[in-house]
């Protein structure tokens, strides 16, 4: 089979004011970036706030393996089959980070025939929102540094600092580093460091803005320092906001691209999902149920990470209330959680497939908690057996659960056609009746607790000193009544990404608290998590390259 970017390059891709033109965005609410890739501005919700929504359809998965479960190729395939049935559908995805294409993950953009396209375009520096967002972090930065050098008439404490750098690149040598060395004019000497722009409070700020004056009014409130006596300093402090909205006056607004197959697909914003909430931007998905009959969106990694982020976060600020969820699960992934190696996947194993289920049960567990109708799509893999493919099927119907085979990694839009049938049969027939877990004016140590032990079945929590001390100083800033955002390993229901399958038993440990109070969200640290990943040791840029003629090599 060709890969991903062969197929992408020999696909017959449509100028995008068509595909405007065919979801009924204006022309003057369409900014053109070439032929195929558009700004859409928000003035559309505006002329559209009367027309009844469309149904928003979430797409997550079972916990991720190296074995892969193809979660954004299966949204894409689904947008594609929806439109097959005759529903106007748009699919609303996260843009890519250059860190993980150039690592080892690879891309964002899906795959085989179901994929996003311009699919270079997508992955690489696209129409710079991602740019725009360093900017805007690097100038506040900037600022702040300034004002230390300048007099410091907000009465920093230089050691607490907590607003660093950001990069979207995978960099370890960037984490901690010293700043301000040299002469007494190039700054004030102290600790720092570099944050991934995707883990930057700007990169999730912009995907839960609901407008422009809320991104502004966010942005302002983002805490940056603490005072001498130890109140919070903000960007709105440093007279930082105005600069920064200027910087992001354009990235705030959706990007148009298109399906391998002409679909409609708004990719905006990339907050990663075991760092920060993992979803698509509010606009995008806000536009999309206004201008489309369903709109296909996903959140990142694992149930237990995006889809409970997206309930608990993006659903709460945006007044969403989702219609279904599709559950991507592979055999590959599931007989990897019942123990089998990466190099034994390809072998039938009944009994690993069977132990591992467990873990695509607690899931369809968890999303049926939040009252939202749910449903499974295994994304079947060339090494699946018949004998597999039946157990997998039996083991859902079992728990009532409708199970779907999809295969739109090789059949495209066609290969999704029972999946879109029974999605639309799901919406018409399920009535959602959406619900959080948590109210935010519980206190900090609730609301962990609860996503704890009734997400991941922790049987406790614990909380470092430092956490605790970071939780009693939130609570006094009046801070804390907000969502809980954890940050934990996306492998495992657990903060141990050995434990696979569906453990119990085990004590979740959080052992850092940060406010986010500009994206609205407390973070919560467990294990190893961090903010600015590394490159393998043989990283996926190593094989890519680009011809004389302009041809893209190695990129996935």
């Amino acid at each position: 089979m060709k890969t991903d970017v062969q197929i992408a390059q020999e696909a017959s891709i449509r100028p995008i004011n068509e595909i405007a033109e065919y979801l009924g965005i204006h022309d003057d609410e369409l900014e053109l970036y070439g032929k195929y890739k558009a700004k859409v501005s928000l003035d559309v919700l505006e002329r559209l706030k009367d027309k009844p929504d469309g149904k928003l359809i979430l797409v997550t998965a079972i916990n991720p393996t190296p074995a892969g479960e193809g979660k954004t190729t299966v949204n894409v395939g689904l947008s594609m089959g929806l439109n097959k049935i005759g529903k106007k559908t748009i699919t609303a995805l996260r843009e890519p980070s250059l860190g993980p294409v150039f690592g080892i993950k690879g891309g964002a953009a899906g795959g085989g025939y179901a994929q996003v396209i311009p699919m270079e375009d997508i992955n690489l520096h696209f129409t710079g929102d991602f740019h725009a967002i360093t900017s805007a972090h690097n100038l506040l930065a900037a600022m702040l540094d300034n004002h230390l050098h300048q007099g410091n008439a907000l009465n920093i404490d230089p050691k607490r600092v907590v607003w660093k750098r950001a990069l979207d690149m995978n960099d370890r040598a960037l984490r901690n580093i010293i700043i301000g060395l040299g002469g007494k004019g190039d700054g004030f000497i102290r600790e720092s460091g570099f944050d991934i722009t995707v883990a930057s409070e700007i990169m999730a700020i912009l995907c839960l803005a609901t407008s422009f004056s809320d991104l502004k009014d966010r942005l302002s409130r983002m805490v940056v320092a603490y005072s001498t006596d130890g109140s919070a300093v903000t960007a709105g402090d440093l007279k930082a906001t105005g600069a920064m909205t200027l910087l992001l006056k354009d990235a705030i607004k959706p990007n148009l691209v298109q399906t391998l197959e002409n679909t409609p697909a708004f990719i905006h914003g990339g907050p990663f999902a075991n760092i920060a909430h993992g979803c698509n931007s509010v606009m995008a998905t806000r536009i999309g149920m206004k201008i489309a009959d369903y709109v296909v969106t996903e959140a990142g990694f694992g149930a237990d990470l995006g889809a409970e982020k997206f309930f608990h976060i993006k659903s709460r600020y945006a007044g969403l209330k989702p219609d279904a969820v599709v559950v991507v699960a592979t055999i590959r992934a599931l007989k990897m959680n019942g123990g089998v190696t990466k190099a034994e996947l390809g072998d039938e194993n009944l009994k690993a497939l069977n132990d591992g289920f467990v873990n695509l049960e607690r899931h369809l567990q968890n999303i049926n908690k939040f009252g939202v109708p749910a449903l499974v799509a295994i994304n079947q893999f060339p090494t699946d057996t018949e004998a597999e493919i039946h157990l997998l099927t039996e083991r859902c119907r079992e728990k009532g659960v409708d199970v779907i085979l999809t295969d739109v990694f090789t059949k495209g839009g066609e290969g999704a056609v029972e999946l879109a049938e029974k999605v639309v049969e799901v919406c018409a027939t399920k009535p959602s009746h959406y619900r959080p877990l948590y109210a935010v004016e519980g206190s900090i140590e609730e609301k962990i607790t609860t996503i704890a032990t009734e997400i991941y079945r922790a049987e406790r929590v614990e909380l470092t000193a430092e956490a605790k001390r970071q939780i009693e100083e939130i609570t006094t800033l009046g801070l804390s009544q907000m969502p809980v955002c954890i940050a934990k390993t996306q492998y495992s229901f657990s903060d141990n990404p050995a434990l696979l399958g569906a453990p119990t038993g085990f004590t979740i440990t959080v052992r850092e608290i940060k406010v986010n109070a500009g994206a609205g969200f407390i973070v919560a640290i467990t294990g190893t998590i961090m903010t600015m990943p590394g490159l393998p040791k043989v990283p996926a840029a190593n094989g890519m390259d680009i011809t004389e003629t302009g041809n893209i090599i190695g990129l996935s």
